[in-house]
């Protein structure tokens, strides 16, 4: 055993038993973790990341191998590890009907933190994390990424020498991202701390010292990202055709043989080749290719991937998803000084867009900014508490009911029946939007296939991994074949794969004339948008294409700005100019 390495796993293993099946979530896998570093761990869904974490902190026991932490025998001396290893679970558990000062106590209770070391470390802790003024508010009416950053805050409360931090950044907004790596980082740097941490974001992949792969319970490789970045040299480029559009170059890109990812990038198509060069494309009289500097994220694909290239694009499993087109040119959805309050507090003010037949439209904002307050309204589930709003040509504030038959809604959070099958979860929903028989049955089936659950048909929802809740989220949300689909959030914590496969979904549907509106937290998910607004504070800051807004932060210190660059800057800008204000 490496007494120097911060955390030691030797040919561990880890089955588990769910539905009658035995899953082996780790694959005699060994790792080592070198101390006073950021590593990363990276991987899909199911990959065993979570299993990972829970074992070094002896939350569970291995079926075989040894673990050690900080040099402790986990497997022979938990309470020892636990005492000395801080834990950061997807859920954290926060008390919601506690204040923010609460919640500190409480854990500094638990974590034997003297009361006298307690003021000093609070004040700390709270600058740190923005929280100060806000300690004596109750944690359930924090915004997603405060109450990230509130646990983060009560689990350095006892600053741990080995920190684990399990997908800390999904659902959380570009800002308080980097705010939560500053603090991460802080740690490191001040307090010679050892980080492991799991992200969904291979952006984030980057920012690690070090970086673990994993897929399917076993470790694929481990090194720097540039380790893993620089051998896909020769194989990363950008291609455009105006006269096509990005969206319709990237479904025809997807089905090359020898092209292995082609995603949205900007206002061009970025493609992952399985071999050094380009394969031959398609012939498109403006088609233009240049080669792109390689990054983790088209290494991470073309490992998963494999050779699995020009597969058929998803547009093919979804023909029978076609909306007339005989209102193309009309607004599907307008808005107008749309308002909604609650008492005194204003979650939505005068925000006024509209949305035309087969977009995909965007709403971006930090968090607490009102895009899912917006959401709720738009589908009939929030009353409006002042403005115009019509959908589907229907004044949603006297047709809420007709409006909802004519949508479909998938929430932030996986909110189907747990309890129910797949299979049971989708008669369910087809017999609520009356679908007869004969056209449930062709739903279903159709369910089935296009989102793959075929296998996992008769699998409790509860028991999916988190990229089928959400396959199968979707498919609910698509039974009645809807004009309009809203998806509040549908890929967070969802891997890279999972999420490709979404938009090639997504995609497919606003070619077939549906109408999305989808808000994110990914800033390069912005990029599949043809027109998207950002809000902060429930106002909107900005409204136009990706390129639009790219073009407003652009400057000699950021020539080719990303959507996350122009995010930033606009919601910076607008902190600004509030605190100038209020001054």
């Amino acid at each position: 055993m490496d007494s120097t390495a911060a955390l030691v796993f030797e040919d561990v293993s880890k089955t588990f038993a769910a539905g009658g099946l035995s899953v082996r979530a780790l694959d005699h896998v060994s790792i080592k973790t070198r101390p006073g570093l950021v590593t990363g761990l990276i991987g899909p869904d199911s990959a065993g990341k979570t299993t990972l974490m829970r074992l070094a902190t002896g939350l569970l026991l291995p079926d075989s191998g040894s673990i050690h932490a900080l040099g402790i025998d986990v497997l022979q001396r938990p309470l020892e590890v636990q005492s000395s290893v801080g834990y950061m679970p997807q859920r954290f558990g926060l008390y919601e009907d506690l204040t923010v000062q609460e919640n500190l106590d409480l854990y500094a209770d638990l974590q034997g933190v003297a009361p006298a070391d307690r003021p000093a470390r609070y004040r700390e802790l709270m600058h740190m994390t923005g929280l100060a003024p806000f300690t004596r508010r109750l944690a359930g009416r924090l915004s997603g990424g405060m109450k990230q950053k509130l646990g983060l805050a009560c689990t350095l409360v006892q600053p741990p020498r080995l920190l684990l931090l399990d997908e800390p950044t999904v659902g959380v907004d570009p800002v308080s991202r980097r705010e939560l790596w500053a603090i991460v980082y802080r740690q490191v740097r001040d307090e010679g701390m050892s980080v492991l941490l799991s992200t969904a974001y291979l952006d984030e992949a980057e920012r690690c010292d070090d970086v673990i792969l994993m897929h399917a319970g076993r470790r694929l490789g481990q090194g720097t990202p540039a380790s893993f970045s620089e051998p896909m040299r020769g194989r990363s480029f950008h291609v455009t055709a105006p006269s096509l559009g990005k969206r319709s170059l990237q479904t025809r890109l997807s089905g090359v043989p020898g092209i292995v990812d082609a995603i949205i990038e900007g206002e061009q198509v970025r493609v992952v080749t399985s071999a050094a060069g380009l394969p031959a494309l398609p012939d498109i009289p403006d088609l233009t290719t240049s080669a792109a500097e390689p990054d983790f994220e088209d290494a991470f694909i073309a490992i998963l991937k494999g050779d699995q290239s020009g597969a058929t694009p998803a547009a093919a499993t979804l023909d029978s998803h076609r909306v007339a087109q005989s209102a193309a040119d009309k607004a599907v959805i307008e808005v107008r000084d749309l308002q909604r309050r609650f008492g005194d507090f204003h979650a939505v003010k005068a925000v006024s867009f509209s949305v035309q037949r087969g977009e995909i439209f965007g709403l971006l904002g930090a968090n607490g900014a009102g895009k899912t307050t917006t959401f709720r309204m738009l589908c009939g589930l929030l009353p409006v508490s002042a403005g115009e709003v019509h959908v589907a040509g229907l004044d949603l504030r006297h047709a809420a009911a007709r409006v909802r038959g004519r949508l479909g809604y998938m929430a932030q959070r996986f909110s189907l029946y747990a309890d129910l099958t797949v299979l049971q979860n989708l008669r369910f929903f087809a017999s609520a939007y009356g679908l007869n028989r004969r056209r449930s049955k062709q739903r279903i089936s159709w369910s089935l296939d296009a989102f793959e659950l075929e296998d996992y048909a008769n699998a409790r929802s509860a028991d999916l991994p988190l990229g089928y809740k959400q396959r199968l989220a979707m498919a609910a949300a698509l039974m009645h074949e809807p004009d309009i689909l809203f998806l509040d959030e549908p890929t967070s914590g969802v891997d890279p794969l999972a999420r490709r496969e979404f938009w090639q979904h997504i995609n497919a549907l606003a070619e077939a004339g549906v109408t999305v509106l989808v808000t994110t937290h990914f800033m390069d998910e912005a990029n599949y948008c043809d027109r998207l607004v950002i809000m902060a504070e429930g106002e909107v800051l900005a409204e136009g294409t990706p390129a639009d807004m790219k073009a407003r932060c652009r400057s000699k210190e950021t020539p080719d700005p990303t959507m996350e660059d122009a995010f930033i800057a606009l919601i910076e800008a607008h902190e600004n100019t509030r605190k100038a204000s209020a001054a």
